[in-house]
């Protein structure tokens, strides 16, 4: 048996034995006897005596992600499918699956440019699953979080708090000492161990997100004219012509026909402090634009871990040219345009008509 073999054996134990143990919160509570799911006792595995070097923190493994990975991979939220063309069901926060991806670029000239899968979300650095550090950032994109510090744990608690899936905030930090400004952002969540995001089983943003994300990226759309190739409002209340237009809008063959009462789709959220896990209820004065209605937090088979690819016109022209795993759209007609005109479609009557959004939507452009 190769040693990536053992390894991958391991996980599969250490899985088995953490769905054993109840519910993923119970089990990082810091409770009796779940310390040995993770660590070793005296740097010993079994008995056997380790290097006192090998695994930092007495961790079952060579790296906290690793750990993670362990019981997270392909169980217990399955947020690392083995296979980028086929990923688990989604549960909200994206596949890191597609950080394997050899291009993700949809968009004119794909082949001949390549997007290679490190541009599709969060590079959580790990051997054992063949992810390496960022090669493309040194520190989070508009923020200052090292890329060769970025793990599991960088966002999530592995003791446990009371937090939203456990992520951390201004009273617990971050590892290696990296100081969070921005509390903890405030949702529900659907249950990772069964079942997937639908309309009436997702996700629900309620306040917050926008300043969490801005602990390691600052305000990175909203900084105008700093070269960050798109200006876009991300902590902001929506306007009377966006919240109408996402309730309006039901797809190509009924582009203004919407109902406002099932007019919540979960691929373009919004955040607000009345939405539910169940609720379809459409945008208003009240609902928020943040990160996370155009980005998911782990990653995605899109540039950049967003939730549609805005560098195609039409969503079924997803996947063709790269053959990267195609996003499905919510709006299964021919001819549905990028999820951007959830929000924008009035402005469509106008302009933007027969190319992508991001032809012209760029940093300083019309």
């Amino acid at each position: 048996m190769t040693d990536r073999s053992k390894i991958l054996c391991a996980m599969a134990i250490l899985c088995v034995l953490g769905a054993a143990a109840g519910k993923a919160g119970a089990f990082h509570e810091q409770g009796t006897a779940n310390c040995s799911g993770c660590h070793t006792m005296h740097n010993s595995l079994d008995g056997i005596p380790e290097s006192p070097f090998s695994h930092p923190g007495l961790l079952r493994f060579e790296s906290a992600t690793d750990l993670c990975l362990s019981c997270h991979a392909v169980e217990n939220g399955a947020v690392f499918g083995p296979d980028p063309l086929n990923p688990p069901p989604e549960k909200g926060a994206g596949n890191f699956t597609f950080l394997l991806e050899n291009n993700i670029n949809d968009g004119n000239n794909g082949i001949q440019n390549p997007i290679e899968g490190h541009h599709a979300g969060h590079n959580v650095s790990t051997s054992t699953w063949g992810i390496p550090i960022d090669p493309a950032n040194n520190v989070a994109p508009g923020g200052s979080y090292p890329a060769d510090q970025l793990g599991c744990t960088s966002c999530h608690d592995a003791h446990g708090n009371q937090n939203f899936r456990m992520l951390r905030d201004t009273q617990t930090g971050s590892r290696d000492g990296f100081v969070f400004i921005y509390p903890a952002p405030i949702a529900l969540g659907i249950n990772i161990q069964q079942g997937q995001e639908s309309l009436t089983n997702h996700t629900a943003y309620q306040s917050g997100w926008a300043d969490w994300c801005a602990n390691c990226h600052g305000y990175y759309h909203e900084n105008i004219g700093q070269g960050h190739g798109f200006d876009h409002p991300a902590a902001e209340f929506m306007s009377g012509e966006e919240y109408m237009s996402y309730n309006e809008y039901s797809g190509p063959s009924d582009p203004s026909g919407g109902d406002y009462m099932v007019a919540y789709i979960p691929e373009v959220p919004f955040e607000d402090e009345d939405v539910t896990i169940s609720s379809s209820i459409g945008a208003s004065a009240s609902s928020r634009v943040m990160c996370l209605s155009c980005h998911r937090a782990h990653a995605t088979s899109a540039p950049m871990n967003t939730r549609w690819d805005p560098n195609i016109e039409f969503l079924d022209e997803d996947g063709q040219v790269s053959s990267s795993y195609p996003i499905p759209s919510p709006y299964p007609e021919p001819g549905q345009r990028a999820l951007c005109v959830k929000c924008h479609y009035r402005g469509l009557e106008s302009h933007g008509l027969n190319q992508p959004c991001m032809r012209c939507h760029r940093s300083g452009g019309p």
